[in-house]
């Protein structure tokens, strides 16, 4: 991939603001949460960056937000990028099947009143692009739950990959970290970004996360994963893509020209 500098008001960003990835140092990550050698492998194995990674509940958290379960770290599964002109748009090969399909999002009770306004905003614009998935909000069940992160987490949202043809069923926000303002901005756009894991996409900058992030380049290489360039998309540098690694406070990423084309090829 073509190097992409880093611009000064995203690099600001990054620095000021915790992220959608893993802008920390490995440094801080607590002992308690440090990982082995042998999972650090089977990161690595499936294309992910090991660096920050930590310990969760189900699984490892890696790049910042992305949960991979126990089951998916056993696994060798194959990936798939949608590359998208010089930056690239990732999806796992773990996408939802049987569509068109309309999947249910619910907002867990204990989130406030400004998640909600921002999850009608989110499916506002997943719907607006006329995918063979759509969304609906619902207050019961859900395909999507959102709840609070446990106390102390260290990043915005996190949310896994699909399995079985079914999105991933969780996404957990930081409400402390986030707050509440800008709710069908800033806090829609976050959401947005991690609806888009559940349902196949990984981080537009997987190759050049400093590009969003800030810090050192990190780069695991292509490990499983395949590349399929999507014709006709603009080449050159990325700066508004929603599925960016990392956001800073308040800003606002609705889909843009490329994630509309790798929204489309995908769905």
């Amino acid at each position: 991939m073509k190097k992409l500098k880093v611009l000064a008001p995203l690099a600001l960003l990054a620095a000021t603001s915790l992220s959608l990835s893993s802008c920390q140092e490995k440094a801080n990550v607590e002992v308690k949460n440090e990982v082995s050698e042998s999972t650090i492998s089977q990161i690595k194995a499936l294309g992910f960056t090991a660096d920050g990674a930590q310990k969760v509940d189900g699984g490892v958290l890696v790049e910042g937000d992305i949960l991979l379960t126990n089951e998916m770290l056993a696994s060798k599964p194959d990936y798939s990028m949608v590359r998208v002109g010089q930056d690239e748009q990732y999806r796992t090969n773990n996408l939802v099947t049987g569509l068109p399909r309309t999947l249910t999002i619910r907002v867990a009770s204990s989130l406030p009143s400004a998640y909600i306004t921002a999850t009608d905003e989110l499916i506002r614009r997943y719907n607006a692009e006329n995918l063979r998935v759509r969304f609906s909000r619902v207050t019961s069940g859900g395909n999507i739950v959102l709840s609070a992160a446990p106390s102390g987490s260290g990043y915005l949202a996190s949310a896994g990959f699909p399995s079985g043809g079914n999105p991933y069923g969780s996404v957990s926000v930081n409400v402390g970290a986030i707050g509440t303002a800008n709710a069908s901005t800033y806090i829609a756009t976050i959401l947005a970004h991690e609806v888009g894991h559940c349902i196949g996409f990984r981080h537009t900058d997987y190759m050049s996360r400093q590009y969003s992030c800030g810090g050192s380049a990190v780069n695991e290489g292509a490990s499983t994963v395949g590349a399929v360039y999507i014709p006709g998309t603009p080449s050159g540098p990325d700066p508004n893509s929603w599925m960016l690694a990392c956001i800073g406070s308040g800003a606002n990423r609705p889909f843009n020209t490329n994630d509309r084309t790798a929204l489309n090829y995908v769905y």
